[in-house]
């Protein structure tokens, strides 16, 4: 198993170049199931979770390879419609599978997903969003059986705007016959970025990201090459590990209209921020100034993904924050490891209290999920003396290398093997 072993106390300077986004990545790797042809994707970063999606494309059949960071996935001639345990256990973002084998194979059989524990994460609006279609549905023996001999278009209103489920929806209906119609989607950058893959390979997906998503089937797409938009949470988790360590630096290939929610936090907060094109250059003027009050939400609101590296800034920022999750129940595990290297913590239910101190303490903490985990390395970047970070392979999940990035930008960081 590895570690982080981090020297904290240093500054973050420099340049660094955001990857594809890893949510926007991995419904668009389960897409591929829909294509007849070949699919070229560039600029893919190795995270865990995408190696875990191509190993269930292998499994239903298609052929992969790597050219330096560009994937080629055929997916001409699938042989199975099942995703089996062994594989879904790997990744939550297996449920994304559901939708496109249905949609191509008319039937489908998928293992309960894994991931991070970081609450329920239901998939009941993915499974009435298939019935919706006219798909039937069954539970059973840890496994979801879905026919979909009689799919066809119709209207689909969420009750809640998932992100998953919307993008789940969406690949169920491309190749279904009819108009689809879905109320009350999600509109997360990664949403849009899934219409443009789909659209660029002969799909009929319109306004994503803006209201009721339409989707007007067609009988095949086709192969096309794609790069993905940039990830805006680690793009948040550099920003804010800036804001922390008292550093400058420059985040280029940038979408900044994605993190408007985080900027305006961070503005109010001590920082500089200048903005051109593609490019965030960014100051931290001292120690950072609290927010005071934080709630997670929907895009566009503060993302939950980066509510556990918010916490850890506001550790040691000038005053007292409210820190409120709105979309996890148990998206609170970090904090007990803050807390064991000096956090001011209170915590009940979905809301906690932070008290900022000038100083944390380098301890041995545990990462109970991936974006926790960062929050963690981000404490240990600023933290008196040595910490060592296990299990951080939950962290390798969305961020590629992360302790060769932050090296490169003045950390003293370091991967260990037990």
């Amino acid at each position: 198993m590895s570690k982080f072993f981090i020297n904290g106390g240093k500054k973050l300077r420099g340049e660094v170049e955001i990857e594809s986004a890893k949510n926007a990545l991995l419904p668009i790797l389960s897409a591929c199931n829909l294509i007849d042809g070949k699919v070229v994707l560039h600029k893919v970063p190795a995270f865990s979770d995408v190696i875990a999606m191509l190993d269930v494309l292998k499994h239903l059949g298609a052929k992969v390879e790597w050219q330096d960071d560009s994937v080629t996935i055929d997916m001409t001639s699938p042989k199975r419609h099942d995703v089996p345990v062994e594989l879904a256990s790997k990744a939550r973002a297996s449920i994304y599978m559901l939708g496109p084998i249905l949609a191509r194979n008319k039937i489908a059989k998928v293992a309960y997903p894994g991931g991070c524990e970081i609450g329920l994460r239901p998939i009941d609006l993915h499974l009435s969003g298939m019935g919706a279609l006219g798909a039937k549905v069954v539970e059973k023996n840890g496994y979801i059986y879905c026919n979909g001999a009689n799919m066809k278009g119709g209207d689909v209103i969420l009750n809640f705007p998932s992100v998953g489920a919307t993008e789940n929806i969406i690949m169920a209906s491309v190749l279904t016959k009819g108009r689809t119609r879905i109320f009350n989607c999600a509109k997360e950058p990664e949403i849009v970025d899934l219409q443009n893959f789909l659209n660029a390979c002969g799909a009929k997906v319109y306004n994503a990201g803006c209201g009721v998503i339409e989707i007007e089937g067609v009988d095949r797409l086709n192969g096309c090459e794609y790069q993905t938009i940039s990830d805006r949470i680690i793009t948040g988790t550099y920003m804010l590990a800036c804001a922390m360590t008292g550093g400058e630096i420059t985040l280029k290939n940038v979408d900044p209209s994605h993190n408007q929610a985080l900027i305006s936090k961070l503005l109010n907060s001590s920082c500089q921020i200048h903005i051109k094109n593609d490019i965030i250059k960014m100051k931290a003027n001292g120690r950072a100034k609290a927010f005071g009050e934080l709630e997670t939400a929907v895009y566009p609101g503060f993302p939950t993904d980066l509510q556990a590296q918010a916490m850890a800034l506001q550790c040691v920022s000038d005053g007292t924050s409210m820190i409120v999750e709105n979309l996890f129940e148990a998206r609170f595990k970090h904090i007990p490891e803050l807390i064991k290297m000096g956090g001011d913590i209170s915590f009940r239910d979905r809301v906690c209290v932070v008290r900022g101190k000038s100083k944390l303490y380098g301890a041995d903490v545990f990462a109970h999920d991936l974006r926790g985990g960062a929050s963690l390395v981000m404490a240990g970047l600023v933290a008196e003396g040595y910490t060592t970070i296990s299990n951080i392979q939950l962290i390798d999940r969305g961020y590629f290398k992360l302790e060769h990035t932050l090296t490169a930008l003045g950390a003293d960081i370091k991967r260990i093997e037990d």
